[in-house]
């Protein structure tokens, strides 16, 4: 049941997905030959950077197919993490481009280009309503968390948002001041809040990829909560780890007492897991007397 659920968001992360996909494409055209005709460089450096929102959202897609392949008996869980490498490729994507928009910002700022104003601020504004739709749609539906393949796309999405809104102010002080410097210097302001934006996703693939506890998992609780199960004396060789953003897998070792009914322990103990914490990938191994001193140290 847990893995038909995580299915169908996979699905529905991909029907957006794919609506957002056109929704750029459409845009990424109209802003190219904008700018192209206008002689804009700011619009169509906007316009490169929305064609990296669309290798990143074709990058989503393929990783959201492969994450639904079926599990063999190589991958016995499947191909789940596809979608997690493929965020982390989006954010690290997203701090080269922050690069690059930077260096090129900088060089703007000394050597100052002239830009269409009025052209810029009608070609930013559909660009907020074209970005304001893919950033609804690529947001979690009430009571559902999105993957990291969603979210790395919404930062995307976002990041594109803030820049329609830079591109604006820019084409607005060029247009009504004359002030040439203020598209480099509002692209430099972005880019740190895409760097500032991204950090989350990257940070939470690469603990993903290492197995941590996931964050809404207090350990110290969580063993509180096995050892009040009744007839637990004991619970070592604890571990909780993400296989993706949705699911979540645990190991364990209990001590039992000698009089202890073993498949009413393990029954409470699997219900305990599943409703309060949302661990439905389990292993727990009940024993009669304590291993913990043959066991490795860690926590």
């Amino acid at each position: 049941m847990q893995n038909g659920a995580a299915h169908s968001h996979v699905q529905s992360d991909r029907r957006r997905l794919l609506i957002v996909l056109v929704a750029t494409s459409i845009y990424f055209v109209a802003e190219l030959t904008s700018g192209y005709f206008a002689g804009s460089l700011a619009l169509m450096s906007d316009a490169v950077h929305m064609l990296t929102d669309i290798a990143a959202l074709c990058l989503a897609l393929l990783t959201l197919w492969i994450s639904t392949r079926p599990a063999s008996s190589g991958k016995t869980y499947g191909y789940l993490r596809a979608e997690i490498l493929g965020a982390l490729l989006n954010g690290l994507f997203l701090w080269l481009l922050v690069v690059f928009i930077w260096f090129e910002a900088f060089d703007r700022l000394r050597h100052p280009h002239p830009v269409s104003g009025l052209t810029v601020m009608i070609v930013a504004m559909v660009g907020i309503a074209v970005n304001t739709f893919s950033a609804w749609m690529t947001t979690a539906t009430a009571g559902q968390m999105s993957g990291l393949a969603l979210r790395s796309v919404f930062l995307h999405v976002i990041s594109d948002l803030i820049g329609s809104f830079g591109v604006l102010i820019a084409g607005a002080l060029d247009y009504f001041t004359g002030w040439e410097q203020a598209d480099p210097a509002v692209s430099i302001l972005i880019g740190g809040l895409v760097l500032f934006s991204s950090w989350g996703l990257v940070r939470e693939g690469v603990d993903i990829l290492m197995e941590s506890v996931p964050a809404h998992v207090d350990l110290d609780q969580l063993r509180r909560d096995l050892l009040a199960v009744e007839g637990t004396e004991e619970v070592h060789d604890l571990h909780v780890w993400c296989l993706t953003t949705r699911q979540f897998a645990l190991s364990a070792h209990a001590v039992v007492t000698a009089e202890a009914d073993r498949d009413r322990v393990l029954a409470d103990m699997c219900h305990l897991l599943q409703s309060k914490f949302n661990i439905h990938h389990l292993t727990v191994q009940l024993e009669r007397d304590s291993r913990r001193e043959h066991e490795p140290k860690h926590y």
